[in-house]
């Protein structure tokens, strides 16, 4: 019991959780105004994979961070494109869209990494950190908190600027009317089928960049299907998050606790049996679910198909 206290263990927690939290959170963040626009987003999983493939070589081939992070927006929209076609504008079922649409990816970028690098994985050098002075000098924490890439704190600003967008803007109340009375928002004179491409191709945005994050900053280089569920935990904070960026910023932090204790039991020589460790993050979804998914809120017209000037 002693070794899960030491400093080893506690920083390699800390620091874990922030490297396994930030791509859920980019993720769950996009895919809760994909829901509050009406629309389920099942092939986020996918748009994260190309992001984190298209992060990767675009960081890879001009050496720099910050346009791999512009080329995983860009391969997440790409993909949400064609999400916002076929369920959006043509009105076909949003779940099989979505499972098709992330085992197309997983193919695809599985099939393009063998093009491009063959059976070799090359590497990344290691991001630079922008250190909080004084912060980042604090026993265990101060490093792994304070002294991120600077993607990070983007990423927990982001959910301060979401959720004063949901509250005090137009456009929040415009999200919300199109996923609960999307009819009446039409009869109002909204475009309900444009919000809800808007919130789709930015929830690719966002999924995009948790995927270059997690390539680029994470791991440092693209393995087929590297994402390994983190899109579809993305869906799960949504749900129950019922609405709040906050609460999306909490539930990352827990699921990437419970990612890296995987690691950072390892790290203190713990006698549990790895078979076990690896379960504890989906022992955590399990639980999670089982104790708030009960109370979760969802739009009323979630996943459901509309048509302009429907009433």
């Amino acid at each position: 019991m002693s070794s899960l206290l030491t400093e080893a263990f506690l920083s390699s927690l800390f620091t874990g959780a922030i490297v396994a939290a930030i791509p859920m959170l980019l993720a769950g963040l996009g895919e809760q105004m994909s829901e509050k626009a009406g629309v389920l987003n099942i092939g986020i999983e996918g748009m994260m994979l190309m992001g984190a493939y298209m992060g990767f070589l675009v960081a890879f081939s001009t050496d720099s961070l910050w346009l791999g992070f512009l080329g995983g927006i860009f391969g997440g929209v790409l993909t949400a494109v064609v999400m916002a076609v076929l369920c959006v504008r043509l009105g076909l079922n949003q779940i099989v869209i979505g499972i098709g649409l992330t085992l197309g990816v997983e193919g695809l970028t599985a099939l393009l990494h063998h093009f491009q690098f063959s059976r070799t994985y090359p590497r990344l050098p290691a991001p630079v950190r922008l250190d909080i002075p004084g912060l980042t000098d604090l026993p265990v924490i101060g490093p792994s908190l304070f002294g991120r890439h600077p993607i990070v704190y983007l990423a927990l600003l982001a959910v301060l600027v979401l959720a004063l967008l949901y509250r005090r803007t137009n456009l929040g109340m415009t999200l919300r009317a199109a996923g609960e009375r999307p009819a009446a928002l039409d009869v109002a004179g909204g475009n309900v089928l444009g919000i809800r491409v808007v919130a789709v191709l930015f929830t690719g945005a966002m999924a995009g960049l948790g995927g270059a994050y997690l390539a680029n900053i994470g791991a440092g280089l693209f393995i087929p299907f590297m994402t390994g569920g983190a899109g579809f935990i993305g869906i799960v904070l949504a749900m129950l998050a019922r609405g709040r960026p906050l609460w999306v910023l909490i539930g990352s932090l827990i699921f990437g606790a419970a990612l890296s204790l995987t690691t950072a039991l390892q790290v203190a020589g713990s006698n549990i049996p790895t078979d076990v460790i690896q379960m504890l993050p989906f022992a955590a979804v399990m639980l999670v679910l089982v104790i708030f998914g009960r109370r979760a809120k969802l739009p009323a017209a979630l996943g459901a198909a509309y048509e302009r000037g429907a009433r």
